[in-house]
């Protein structure tokens, strides 16, 4: 049986579901960029609890944002409040439940909820949105909105978090989906090197 000291995982939430628990109960920790399993609140603390009984860890790789570093340190600090925005291209939206052909011309507010119910509509394009809601309030706590236009390029992600004392905004365009992969590889040297970001 193969026992690797980490798995990357880059499938989908599903995916993640499926493996993270048999994976941490091997000793083999993960680095992942399909967090939005994770918006499962009872999957989460299950897997929290079975990587600190196995020694094992579970990195979140920042994939197409960043900043989850302001996130968690003003999280910590006070009470906060997260709001997610994302501009897409109609085609991300094309076989999704929310689908409307108006976004094939117009500009339009394809969706507006919390991290949970985005990741359940959209497993594979707001993983993103549940990352920083993990790194900060939690994903039934933060609201995201995603806004399609036509002729539109990449992805454009808006994350603002406010407190008493803070106020910050991360705003990331992508041309393409690249940088997730290099997020991983980012992941993986901070893991091995004697000083991490």
């Amino acid at each position: 049986m193969l026992k690797p000291d980490y798995l990357v995982e880059a499938s989908s939430p599903d995916s993640l579901k499926e493996l993270a628990l048999p994976t941490l109960k091997n000793g083999t920790s993960i680095v992942t960029i399909s967090i939005g399993g994770l918006a499962d609140a009872d999957f989460y603390e299950e897997v929290k609890k079975t990587a600190s009984e196995y020694g094992t860890r579970v990195h979140i790789a920042s994939g197409a944002v960043g900043g989850f570093d302001v996130l968690r340190t003003v999280s910590l600090m006070e009470e906060s409040e997260v709001t997610f925005e994302s501009t897409k291209s109609p085609r991300a939206m094309r076989n999704s439940p929310v689908y409307n052909p108006i976004i094939e011309t117009q500009e339009h507010q394809s969706f507006e909820g919390t991290a949970v119910e985005a990741i359940a509509l959209f497993p594979r394009q707001v993983n993103v949105s549940v990352a920083a809601a993990l790194a900060s309030t939690g994903p039934e706590n933060v609201n995201v909105s995603i806004k399609t236009i036509p002729e539109f390029v990449g992805d454009n992600h808006r994350i603002e978090i406010k407190s008493q004392e803070i106020h910050a905004v991360l705003n990331i365009y992508s041309q393409t989906a690249k940088i997730a992969g290099w997020s991983i590889v980012n992941t993986l040297r901070n893991i091995t090197s004697p000083i991490a970001f």
